[in-house]
This record gives C-alpha cells, structure tokens and sequence, in this order.
C-alpha cells in the first residue's frame, strides 16, 4: 500500500479561502509566510549548532583515545575522560533522533515539499562572424566562380521567390547561401536582365539582393554569423517601423537605378568593343582603315572610287601634282582600297582555290559554321564579377 497521508498535511500560506471580515487576508497571508520562514530558520540554525556539537565531539573522541594508545598521561583519567566524552556521543545520538522525529512531523511547504534531482545551466552563444579572408583577386574570382558552379540553381530559385515567409524558409534550409557570394550572384544576374530589358524581373531580383545585403548588414553591426539573423531580419522587416519600411524601399531604388546604369554602361562597351574588332576586321595590309582614307581623299577621287571607273582614276591621278598623287594613292594601297596588279592576283587566288576546294572543303564547311555562330553572338557575352557595387 501506498502511504498518501503525508500530502493530505501541507503548510501553505494562502490557503484559506474564507476568513473573518474583521481580517485583512493579505496581512493574515504575509504572517503566515513571515512565522514560516522564521521556523524554518531556526531550525536551521538548530542544524548548524548540532552540526558543530558533532565535530567537536569527535574531536575529542579522538585525541583521547590516541592519548590511551601511546600511553600519554594519566591512564585512569584518560579512561574517565572517554567515558564523559563517549555519554556526550549518546546525548548526541537522541537529539539527532528527536531532531529527524520534529522534521518528519512539520507540514511540507512550498519550499520543502520537492528538491532539484540535478541542475544544469546550458547558455549558447551565437557564432562569431568569420574574419575576412586574405586572398588575392584571382583567388576571390576562383572560389566566385566555384560557388556559382554549385549554387546557380538554388540562387536563381531564392532570386525568384515572392514572400517574405518563403523567402526565411529557404535560407533557412540552405544557410550555405547566406553569405556575400549570393548577393553579388544577384547583382550580376540583375545587371544581365537590364541589359535583356527584363526590368520588371530586373525589379525582383534587386529586391532579394537588397535582403541578402541587409541581413550581412544586420551580421555585421552585431558581430555575428550572417545565418544566425536570416529569422530576426525577416520577423523585423514584417513587422517594421513606417520609417524603416521606407528607408528599405528608398535604398531598393537606389539599387535599382545603380542596375540600370551600370547594364547601360555595359551594353555601350559591349558596341565599342564591336565596332573596333569590325574596324580591325577591314584594315588594309598597311594598317589603316579603309572607310577613314576614303572620307580623306579628294571628292575627284572619291568619284572614281564609288565609280569603280579605272580609266577615270588614272586621269584624275594623272591630273594631280605628282607628291600628292602619291600620297593618296599610298594611303589607298595600306588600306586596301586600292591593290595594284589586282587582275594577276585574283587569277592566282582563283587557281588555288580551285586546287583547294576538293581537300578543304569539310574545313570550308567548319569555318563557315564558325565564322556564322560568331556572327549569331549578342553584343555582350555577360558580365562579370567586376560589376559588383
């Protein structure tokens, strides 16, 4: 059987549902308490006093009974002295005994009534940020490159996620996306929609960047591992200030406007670099470009050129003081407007594209698939890691 009866017995000081109106109740509760603790000190300090009546005892007990064994002494009076000492041992034990009987009888409380089994303190530390890394450049642009190899589609697919819930649930399943390399992922991905007129996917994108930017902002002011705030950045910006809210939007603007500027600078350079491999393309054997030396040359002979008359340009050439005449004509001869001997060289070139045609015709082939997927390119080919701002 099971002994129930001591919890039927328990001291609480609040414990009275009705009492005297003449009473206060919060008084007669705080007497309570106060009376309480006041028992329960005493018998504390009942404890301790019995507790040093013990150590002296056996002190004692101990001296004399060493002092029997090496004979230090009066023998007889030593012998007394351990029958006094031994007679305090037992007038020990039955206050011992009484004290245990007392406690048995006092009614739990609050602070009686249960002790911890065991106690642990467990306190955890948010994980400091990693210290910048010293690497070179093209040590930057390798591990970029490793990192847009692995992580393309899962950046693509966060870059494309609407809702701020979805946004947090996704980071928080690939934490290893939270870091610097996304972000500039972002940027780049966001300039080559701009310079594909994609503005509105464009828009997108450079919100999500933005987010990314703010929580290693947020990393940043307070110390910490970036993907330890993914869950405090969105809860915050979910439940922001107006402030707040548009000094987020007003800085998604401004990113978006450095976008747009930037795919333009791009899509420039991409058509200058163009246009100077074509001017390389048709430089004449002396180097220069033909479109240049014909807009220098006299309007007589610009007339012979767009004419393609021969009996015409010998004339006019003929007509033309002798140094100048050579000049222009030098000029037309390294830019390749004009070749001398031109009938004997296209009828070489003729023959041995004839005796060419049968053993290079598969090369021909391949080249002009090159030569035709070269000329299918865009005007840019993307954008690089030093478009990051």
């Amino acid at each position: 059987m099971v002994d129930y009866s001591k919890w039927k017995n328990i001291e609480i000081s609040d414990d009275e549902d009705d009492t005297h109106p003449n009473i206060d109740t919060p008084s007669l509760f705080r007497w309570r308490h106060q009376a309480r603790v006041e028992r329960m000190a005493e018998m504390d300090h009942e404890k301790d006093e019995f507790k040093k009546k013990r150590q002296s005892y056996q002190a004692r007990l101990m001296d004399v009974k060493e002092r029997i064994s090496k004979k230090d002494g009066d023998e007889e009076a030593l012998k007394k002295e351990l029958e006094k000492i031994e007679a305090d041992g037992k007038e020990l034990d039955r206050i011992e005994s009484e004290m245990i009987k007392k406690e048995k009888k006092t009614p739990w409380n609050v602070d009686t009534i249960s002790k911890p089994g065991f106690e642990k303190t467990v306190i955890n530390k948010k994980a400091g940020r990693k210290a910048d890394e010293n690497l070179s450049e093209e040590e930057r642009e390798q591990r970029m490159r490793q990192f847009v190899k692995e992580n393309e589609k899962l950046c693509k697919q966060y870059g494309m996620l609407r809702k701020y819930d979805d946004s947090k649930r996704f980071l928080q399943e690939h934490l290893h996306l939270v870091g610097e390399e996304t972000a500039n992922y972002l940027v780049i991905w966001s300039i080559n929609l701009e310079m594909e007129e994609k503005h509105e996917l464009m828009a997108h994108v450079a919100h999500q960047c933005i987010c990314m930017q703010y929580i290693l902002e947020l990393a940043k002011q307070l110390d910490v591992d970036p993907r330890a705030c993914v869950s405090s950045f969105f809860s915050k910006i979910q439940h922001c200030q107006p402030e707040y809210r548009a000094q987020f939007d007003s800085e998604i603007e401004g990113f978006k406007g450095r976008i747009q500027k930037r795919a333009q600078e791009k899509i420039q350079e991409a058509i200058a670099q163009a246009e100077e491999e074509e001017r390389k393309e048709r430089l004449g054997p002396g180097g220069l470009d033909p479109a240049d030396v014909f807009e220098s040359l006299p309007d007589e002979l610009k007339a012979c050129f767009e004419s393609r008359d021969v009996e015409l340009l010998q004339k006019t050439i003929a007509a033309m003081p002798v140094d100048v005449a050579k000049l222009h004509m030098k000029r037309c001869v390294d830019s390749g407007l004009w070749v001398p001997n031109a009938a004997d060289l296209e009828g070489d070139k003729k023959e041995e594209d004839d005796s060419g045609d049968a053993a290079g015709g598969e090369e021909k082939t391949d080249d002009a698939k090159s030569e035709s997927a070269a000329k299918e390119e865009p005007i840019y080919t993307g954008v690089s890691t030093e478009d990051v701002d």
